[in-house]
C-alpha cells in the first residue's frame, strides 16, 4: 500500500470505531506501530473548524501516533495501547485527553486538579468517568498501520486543519489559544487544594 493509500484510509475511512467496541474483548485496534485519527459528534468550545476535514457527519480534529518518536523501535507502545489508553486513561497520561477536559471544564464542572501526592494532574476520578462517557458518545478513531508514524504524522500535520495537536503544530491558527488554555488550566490546579483520589486510574 503506498502513502496516498494510507492516508485514504486514514482522512476518509471505510468505518470508525467508539470507545466500546475499542475496549471490548474483541477489540479490534492491532498491535502495531501506526498512525491513529480522532473524529468528532460534538466540537467543544471554541475550537474552529473551518478547513477541518468531516467524514459522514463527524469533524476530524486530532492525530496522533504509537511509538511516539523516531528511535523506539521495541517500543512497547502500540496503536492498541494508545487508542485505549485515550479512551480510558487519565490527563497525566493523555494529551487529548488533558485538552478536551480543558475546554470541556464549563460543561463538565470538573477543572483540572493535582491528585494523589500532588505530583500527578488529571480532572479526578469522577471528572475522567464523565469524560469517558463523554467520549463515548462523541469520540470515533480509526488507524492505519505504518512502519515510521512520525513521517506520516508530520505530513498531515502540514497538510490538514487539526486545531487539538500541539507538538509539531505551531502553524495552527488556535494553537496558540489551545496552549493558553491549557497553561491556565495548570496554573489553576496548582492554586487548589490536592484532591486524595484513591482510585488508580
Amino acid at each position: 500500500m503506498d502513502d496516498n493509500e494510507i492516508r485514504t484510509r486514514l482522512l476518509s475511512p471505510d468505518r470508525l470505531y467508539g470507545r466500546d467496541e475499542v475496549l471490548g474483548s474483541a477489540c479490534p485496534v492491532p498491535r502495531t506501530a501506526g498512525v491513529y485519527a480522532w473524529f468528532f459528534r460534538q466540537v467543544p468550545d471554541p475550537v474552529p473548524t473551518e478547513g477541518c476535514l468531516t467524514h459522514e457527519g463527524l469533524t476530524l480534529l486530532y492525530v496522533g501516533i504509537s511509538p511516539d518518536r523516531q528511535g523506539k523501535p521495541r517500543s512497547s507502545q502500540t496503536l492498541r495501547h494508545r487508542v485505549r489508553y485515550h479512551y480510558q486513561g487519565n490527563a497525566e497520561g493523555s494529551t487529548l485527553r488533558r485538552t478536551l477536559g480543558v475546554l470541556l471544564a464549563p460543561e463538565s464542572g470538573f477543572p483540572l486538579r493535582r491528585v494523589g501526592s500532588g505530583r500527578r494532574m488529571t480532572f479526578t476520578n469522577t471528572g475522567e468517568r464523565w469524560l469517558d462517557g463523554w467520549m463515548r458518545e462523541n469520540a470515533f478513531v480509526t488507524w492505519v498501520e505504518h512502519a515510521e508514524p512520525w513521517l506520516l504524522e508530520r505530513e498531515l500535520l502540514h497538510a490538514v486543519s487539526l486545531p487539538l495537536n500541539l507538538k509539531g503544530n505551531g502553524r495552527h491558527a488556535f494553537a496558540a489559544t489551545l496552549s493558553g488554555l491549557r497553561r491556565r488550566a495548570n496554573a489553576h490546579a496548582r492554586e487548589l487544594p490536592v484532591v486524595d483520589d484513591r482510585d488508580p486510574r
